[in-house]
């Protein structure tokens, strides 16, 4: 069965014909959306014909999912208003007791409300006590840490960055950017350009500005767009 054919109808094994019926199920390429398999042996058997079209169409796939345009700000919305957050940082709070970053218009009416009915200060999402001392602060970062929050694992990241542990920054930053924390994945990218606590690495760094820049780290776009542009693709 040719290729032509089967992108027409994928109902179809790209291998041996057999149709998607009763109980044959079929699965489409690991890497592409062009053709579909009825078992992982058709799939290795097909792979000497599929292969140049599907590592042409793989890019393709990669480019779309690199250059779309996120619904959103890249910092995510207010998860009291839900409007984007800003993107001026001194213009949000983070509450490390939930580990959410709040604007700062519905942060300021959350405080004005309470302080006039005389109410104890509570974070405007979890409506958990505002910490009234640093080492309190501190227990709730723990906590969140503990739990694996992105958030909590990025900032234990920045601290141990700042003392100069570089290997420790790289663990929680890493840790952080396995659960999808954006500036953390940024971050790493900079480190392996750097060699920071790591050997530079132009395709650990390449891999990372992609992740930030697919979730729409405009720093990161920047960043890959530059590239492209010392690589003679300006397109």
């Amino acid at each position: 069965m040719s290729e032509e054919n089967i992108k027409a109808d994928d109902s179809f094994c790209a291998s041996c014909g057999v149709a998607e019926v009763d109980d044959i199920k079929l699965k489409e390429c690991n890497d592409c959306d062009l053709v579909r398999y009825c078992s992982d042996a058709c799939q290795k058997e097909h792979n000497s014909q599929h292969q140049q079209e599907c590592k042409k169409r793989a890019a393709e796939l990669h480019d779309e999912i690199l250059f779309k345009q996120p619904e959103s700000s890249y910092l995510g919305d207010c998860p009291i208003c839900c409007l984007p957050l800003p993107l001026d940082p001194k213009k949000s709070v983070s509450y490390f007791c939930c580990s959410k970053v709040i604007c700062n218009g519905c942060n300021i009416a959350n405080v004005s409300r309470e302080y006039k009915q005389k109410l104890n200060i509570r974070c405007p999402f979890c409506r958990h006590l505002y910490a009234k001392s640093e080492e309190e602060n501190e227990r709730q970062n723990k906590k969140r840490f503990e739990a694996n929050d992105p958030l909590a694992l990025r900032e234990a990241g920045m601290k141990h960055f700042g003392d100069g542990d570089y290997d420790g920054a790289f663990e929680y930053f890493t840790k952080a950017a396995d659960f999808g924390d954006l500036p953390a994945q940024f971050i790493l990218s900079l480190i392996y350009r750097e060699g920071l606590g790591v050997e530079k690495d132009e395709k650990m760094e390449l891999y990372y500005s992609e992740e930030a820049a697919i979730s729409g780290d405009p720093i990161a776009r920047c960043s890959l767009g530059c590239k492209e542009g010392e690589n003679g693709r300006y397109d």
